[in-house]
């Protein structure tokens, strides 16, 4: 009997982490799961979930930390990767077309897996053979995500624009399928569906979980049973900020206080007092002072404006507002 479980792919993370261009996308991601799990990365929107997921299959390069799908590390294969996994419903990358059909994309995609996926020798078939296997590839993808185009509307001459949300989800389970992937990953797969719908969809992945093809799934609330990773952020991004500018203003203000105690009667003036302390002995400590003021106020006055770039570049990554 064939072991469906050797199909999969095993995910295990350590310490991973991925930097952007204004902040940490995700890091400190731990994970161990066998292959042919459901995996659900669970968080809120904007913590960085899309881009955990695309890093584990080889779309986004990490930063830090160990990572290993089946027998690739990221980002040392991430190109032998992408070959094993597919993606389903993330924002940018896999977006259908509205004006096309349900069997438009599905055989846009059997093509593409035929000359792309396949063999040469493939290719040099008889046309009647082709596209009898490619009809063959088609059913067992939809049957596997549990679209019936019978339902639809029009059948598979049904616009994605007249699809509702389950049914739109499902098409690019399907069309993810078709490549045979050994880990299937989906993004927002609970985004505006109802309850109902959403433990439908978490029974079909389950379903294709136990045939053997790892899942990969994000997800607002993970379902029971499902091996979770979490990227909520954590609380020391917070603490830091605060702690920095307490640390830094406290023991800045006190030298600057006591010593200049004498010197305010030669002054006058609460702006004026470094520079005109350093003034009458030498102009090169009127220059100093206000350099070493504005190296300290730095960090106190970047410490929000960080948190705000980091959470703008979550939001970037994921393609999400």
């Amino acid at each position: 009997m064939h072991d469906h479980t050797a199909h999969g792919l095993g995910v295990t993370a350590r310490d991973f982490g991925l930097r952007g261009p204004r902040g940490w996308a995700f890091r400190g991601i731990g994970l161990d799961a066998e292959p042919g799990a459901l995996i659900a990365v669970e968080g809120p929107s904007g913590s960085g979930r899309t881009c955990l997921l695309l890093a584990l299959t080889g779309r986004m390069r990490p930063t830090e930390g160990v990572a290993r799908v089946g027998g690739f590390e990221p980002p040392r294969h991430m190109s032998a990767l992408r070959r094993f996994t597919a993606l389903a419903n993330v924002a940018g990358v896999t977006d259908l077309e509205p004006a096309l059909t349900v069997g438009e994309h599905l055989r846009e995609r059997a093509l593409l897996q035929r000359r792309f996926g396949g063999s040469l020798r493939g290719l040099l078939r008889p046309r009647a053979e082709r596209r009898a296997e490619a009809e063959q590839l088609i059913d067992a993808a939809l049957g596997t995500a549990g679209l019936d185009l019978a339902a639809l509307p029009k059948g598979d001459r049904t616009a994605v624009r007249d699809l509702e949300r389950p049914e739109e989800l499902r098409l690019s389970i399907a069309l993810a399928l078709v490549s045979r992937p050994r880990l299937l990953a989906v993004d927002d797969t609970d985004f505006k569906l109802p309850g109902a719908e959403r433990d439908a969809v978490w029974a079909q992945l389950r379903s294709i979980s136990e045939s053997g093809t790892t899942v990969l799934a994000v997800c607002s609330e993970a379902p029971a049973g499902a091996v979770i990773v979490s990227t909520r952020p954590s609380t020391e991004p917070a603490v830091t900020p605060s702690a920095e500018p307490a640390a830094t203003t406290t023991p800045d203000d006190e030298p600057d206080t006591g010593g200049p105690t004498d010197d305010r009667p030669d002054t006058g003036g609460p702006t004026d007092d470094r520079p005109d302390t350093g003034g009458p002995t030498d102009g090169e400590s009127t220059t100093a002072e206000p350099s070493a003021g504005e190296t300290t106020a730095e960090p106190t006055a970047d410490a929000p404006h960080d948190q705000a770039k980091e959470a703008a570049d979550a939001l970037a990554e994921t393609g999400r507002s």
